[in-house]
């Protein structure tokens, strides 16, 4: 393992990584036998490995790690499947997996896993190719054969198929047996997630495979890895970009946490019962992170509120609270210039209005309150009546519903509440629900009061 971050594998994850190098061990084994094109072999296993390291930007900002298992080169190896011999092709696949960049630890079990994992999946892939008569198709130059279009594709997409079905298969596996999930949850949507996009991979591959068969041999079918390198530099470049918006976001809300220890888990917790409304209603999946990011920073105008009011004991007065009803304003006007927060900004703006046009700051009523703010309105008085705190103790998931259904139409949308119910009705509620310290006020008097009668807990 790896010094301070050592981290003991489950005993059904030891037994799921030895059963994965066994049988990769198994599967590598005949190359002993000969008959290996061992300079194919080489190129091939050498093209994959040097894919699999970090991209170096040509821009000044340095190394952008891509992410392992991205795919970005699977192409390679699905070309070794296409041209070696089955235990060949899935040996050509080690090297790279050792290789390659691993984030988290332990590394040398995952390194591990990703080399037996990649192996089964290529050698699979090479035996049913190589079944079907795939490489005969192929062609060659010495032959002055062409490819056997389109008899060439069928070998080439039952290849990419298992492949695909092998590594989804050993991901379930192992997010069983380490990660602990539910056999159903473990394995759901992982095949149907990864088919199209290996699809593709396959075809690429089959291109790489036609080229190097070709009276022009190997150099032309380098060409192939030109777009290659081109989309996994894109997509490296998207997922720092991805990781510089999850940073801000952390630091956001780690700002509200400390400043009022009400929103401590709060936001996180708005977030998810937003993303859960949202999917029942069958919102487009592009918007769904936007609507989370809104859920988590609903409450991040509370940092220009002075603290004393956050924590202020008992009721506050009506100076008070108009300036605590300001949150939502300042939120907006911090967040105004991220951009790819999009929608969500309006939500941080607008998560206090109310359906009769009674709530703040602006007063918008029905249609005119954005989408986003309606379904943010809901999770957030949700979460505030079912949390627990120091001076409040939570309300019944069936309470808490009851009461949003009470305050539908008035104060809340229909829609959103009754998307929240089958949400909660197919999935349950079970966040980590804590108590925050003993605050050193009351949570600016801030009682589990019905929703429709004045805020909600916290609601503020």
């Amino acid at each position: 393992m790896d010094g301070p971050q050592r981290r003991t594998l489950p005993r059904g994850a030891r037994a799921a990584l030895l059963g994965a190098v066994v049988a990769a061990g198994a599967c590598v084994l005949p190359v002993a036998r000969g008959g290996v094109p061992w300079g194919a072999f080489g190129l091939l296993a050498g093209l994959y490995a040097l894919g699999e390291r970090p991209v170096r930007s040509p821009f000044p900002r340095g190394r952008v790690p891509v992410p392992t298992g991205s795919g970005s080169f699977f192409p390679v190896l699905l070309a070794a499947a296409f041209l070696l011999p089955p235990a060949a092709a899935a040996l050509a696949a080690v090297p790279g997996a050792l290789l390659a960049r691993v984030e988290q630890a332990p590394r040398c079990p995952r390194r591990l896993w990703r080399a037996a994992q990649l192996a089964l999946a290529v050698g699979a892939a090479a035996a049913v190719h190589e079944r079907l008569g795939g490489r005969a198709a192929l062609g060659g130059a010495r032959a002055a054969l062409a490819p056997d279009f389109p008899y060439v594709l069928l070998p080439a997409g039952a290849a990419a198929l298992v492949f695909c079905a092998v590594l989804a298969a050993l991901d379930g596996l192992i997010l069983w047996t380490a990660e602990r999930l539910p056999v159903r949850t473990a394995w759901r949507g992982l095949l149907l997630r990864s088919l199209a996009p290996y699809c593709v991979h396959g075809l690429a591959g089959l291109m790489m495979a036609v080229l190097w068969r070709s009276p022009y041999g190997p150099p032309a079918a380098l060409l192939v890895l030109l777009p290659m390198y081109v989309s996994c530099w894109v997509f490296a470049q998207y997922h720092r970009e991805h990781a510089a918006h999850q940073a801000t976001i952390r630091a956001l809300v780690q700002a509200v946490d400390i400043k009022d220890t009400y929103t401590r888990g709060h936001s996180e917790r708005v977030g998810l019962a937003s993303v859960l409304i949202a999917r029942e209603l069958g919102m487009e999946e592009g918007r769904l992170e936007v609507l989370r990011f809104a859920g988590i920073l609903h409450d991040v105008g509370k940092l220009g509120v002075p603290t004393r009011l956050l924590r202020k004991d008992g009721p506050l007065t009506p100076q008070e609270r108009a300036v605590i009803e300001l949150h939502p304003e300042y939120g907006h006007e911090m967040v105004r210039g991220i951009g790819f927060l999009g929608e969500a900004r309006a939500a941080i703006l607008h998560h206090h209005e109310r359906l009769d046009g009674s709530g703040y700051p602006y007063g918008l009523a029905g249609p005119q309150i954005p989408e986003f703010a309606r379904v943010v309105a809901v999770a957030d008085a949700f979460d505030a009546m079912t949390s627990t705190r120091s001076y409040s103790r939570a309300r019944p998931v069936k309470a808490a519903v009851e009461e949003l259904e009470r305050c539908a139409g008035r104060q809340f949308d229909p829609a959103m509440v009754r998307a929240l119910v089958r949400a909660l009705d197919r999935h349950g509620w079970h966040p980590a629900v804590t108590a925050d310290e003993p605050d050193r006020g009351g949570g600016a008097g801030r009682g589990n009061v019905p929703a429709c009668d004045a805020a909600p807990a916290g609601h503020a």
